[in-house]
């Protein structure tokens, strides 16, 4: 449904497209919001699709990428966990998060880290597949201590056999896509192999891994069967939502997530949960079984769709008894309650929004507030942060890190000077006058810092435009205790009870742990490349030979030249290189007589 100035108002999908259009138009009551919606819709739009699928999959991709006025849409910017098979010669199973572009096999996705890590801690222990990094596996020359408690068969060093070490990732396989019963065969068949062949400890090793994986089914089986199903519910105060994701994997309870869609006015819990569970499960592998604590509409059409989807039966339930019942009442629970919460800070943060505008003495609420803070250690590896905030809080898409260079080692003002150059520079450049501008800029640092902030903004202009505040450190760094530094050059000190100073203190401080996590980051990236890059005559192979030898940097580093000149490919003089630069001496001593001037 489109606007008269070409403006999407809705996407929706329709198995009987004149029923569904239909019902627009007649006598029924509609609620407000449809009919504001109609009151706009200059004309329509219908694109006809194959399958339910396609359906389903073209609203999803419509709805994100139009963004329509009056479309409940799922918001969540936070990637989601997944448990990662890596495909290799030596498979690496761990936790991965954000674009999956490393090849290999994604299990998922998991409601929280925690279910993460609690899978992994599990299969690491049953299966012994490695969870290092290929730099660490690449240069091991010894097991690590994952070998020595029992959670990797240390295959960096040989330890392991091909065979048994696939063996193992086709076992890891089966027991993440709930195929335990498949599992517990095939490894009573390798139990009877190891105990015809005498082999009476591989039996036993094989023994106990059946035991374990038989306890966790007999503990995880729901009303009867190894359950694979999700249980949904939703809450509503207003036209405000929030959908709770109880999630079970092969019977086991990997926790919930809680999930706060844009409703755009929508006040009906069964339109907010049909449009989440279109959305949500048209980018993540639906379970056998959706447990739903509605019914709604398009609930039979949303089935088939992900049926087809996932080439096998997906069920939709909306009524149900026994333990799924009360699963369901415990997901009711905590969306309540997760909703509560959630306006509660909403009430919050909305009143130290106000706060602060009182306290600046701005004539409107502040919508963007930006926070620039400068991280480094002794001049090494500079980074500045730039964090957003709006009225409902942090705007984490919008975070910003600018690696800073060229500047003397520890000049925070340089820094700041540089930091906020790029920012703004860009800013002002945008074609259209696009550039975005906060209406509140905090700086964390005194009066020079705000100067360089100042000295920035009138350069390119806008300094009319950004009210300049900067965030000093109380008497003993107390929090609570902050002077802002205004633009009319007062000094406040709000005092802790001050909501407006609990903004600025919570902005401060996300900018703060942003700054220090890129500097970090940085920091041991620039200590992780080897010095032997730098060396002359040191390539990949040479390099990988010595690292292999003494086990890693730490062990060359303690060795004599002599020594380094055993390894293979290394002749006298080259060592004698290697143990100058990393022990600091020069090698280009000069002769007598032949002293530069």
């Amino acid at each position: 449904m489109y606007a008269a100035d070409d403006g999407v108002l809705y996407v929706g999908k329709a198995r009987e497209l004149r029923k569904r259009v239909g019902s627009y138009f007649n006598a029924a009551p509609k609620t407000a919001r449809t009919m504001a919606m109609l009151a706009q819709v200059a004309r329509m739009e219908v694109t006809v699709t194959r399958t339910e699928a396609e359906a389903l999959l073209l609203e999803n991709q419509l709805i994100k990428s139009l963004k329509p006025r009056y479309n409940v849409m799922l918001r969540d910017d936070k990637s989601y966990p997944y448990v990662l098979l890596t495909e290799e010669r030596w498979p690496r199973l761990a936790l991965h998060r954000g674009a999956r572009a490393i090849p290999g096999r994604y299990f998922g996705p998991y409601p929280s880290v925690g279910a993460v890590r609690e899978t992994l801690n599990l299969l690491h222990r049953l299966f012994r597949l490695r969870s290092c990094e290929d730099s660490v596996f690449r240069n091991r020359s010894r097991p690590c201590l994952q070998y020595q408690i029992g959670r990797c068969s240390a295959p960096c060093v040989g330890l392991a056999q091909a065979r048994d070490y696939a063996d193992s990732v086709h076992q890891v396989e089966l027991f993440l896509e709930g195929r335990s019963d498949e599992l517990s065969r095939e490894l009573e068949q390798a139990m009877s192999t190891a105990s015809e062949r005498l082999d009476f400890e591989e039996a036993a090793r094989v023994r106990d891994l059946i035991a374990t994986i038989r306890k966790l089914q007999a503990r995880q089986y729901v009303d009867g069967h190894a359950a694979d199903l999700d249980v949904l519910a939703c809450a509503m105060q207003g036209t405000h939502a929030c959908v709770l994701l109880l999630a079970f994997r092969d019977g086991r309870n990997l926790g919930t997530r809680a999930f706060f869609p844009k409703t755009n006015g929508a006040d009906n819990a069964a339109e907010v949960l049909s449009a989440f569970v279109s959305q949500y499960y048209a980018e993540q592998p639906a379970p056998r079984e959706i447990v739903l604590d509605r019914d709604f509409d398009d609930r039979e059409l949303l089935q088939e769709a992900l049926s087809a989807g996932a080439a096998r039966r997906v069920l939709l339930k909306a009524n149900v008894r026994g333990e799924r019942a009360g699963y369901l009442d415990l997901a009711r629970r905590n969306a309540e309650l997760a909703l509560a919460s959630e306006l509660g800070s909403q009430a919050t943060q909305q009143a130290r929004v106000s706060s602060l505008r009182e306290l600046l003495g701005l004539d409107e609420a502040p919508t963007r507030i930006e926070c620039f803070d400068i991280s480094h250690t002794m001049g090494e590896a500079t980074v500045a942060s730039q964090v957003v905030f709006d009225a409902s809080g942090p705007v984490r898409g919008q975070y910003r890190r600018y690696n800073i260079a060229g500047i003397e080692p520890g000049d925070d003002y340089a820094a700041m000077h540089q930091a906020l150059t790029r920012r703004f520079r860009r800013a002002v450049e945008a074609p259209d006058g696009q550039g975005v501008l906060p209406d509140v800029l905090l700086i964390d640092g005194g009066a020079g810092q705000v100067a360089q902030a100042n000295a920035v903004l009138a350069e390119l202009g806008i300094a009319d435009a950004i009210t300049v505040v900067g965030v000093a450190k109380g008497e003993a760094r107390r929090p609570g205790h902050e002077a802002l530094l205004l633009p009319d050059g007062r000094e406040v000190r709000p005092g802790p009870e001050s909501p407006g100073l609990q903004l600025v203190q919570q902005v401060r401080d996300e900018a703060h742990r942003f700054a220090i996590t890129g500097h970090r980051g940085r920091r041991q990236k620039a200590r992780n490349v080897s010095r032997l890059e730098d060396i002359p005559g040191i390539g990949p192979r040479r390099r990988a030979n010595l690292l292999r030898h003494f086990g890693g940097l730490a062990g060359l580093r303690a060795a004599g030249a002599e020594e380094i000149a055993r390894v293979d490919g290394i002749n006298a003089a080259l060592a004698e290189r290697i143990y100058a630069s990393l022990h600091g001496l020069a090698t280009d001593v000069p002769t007598a007589g032949k002293l530069d001037a």
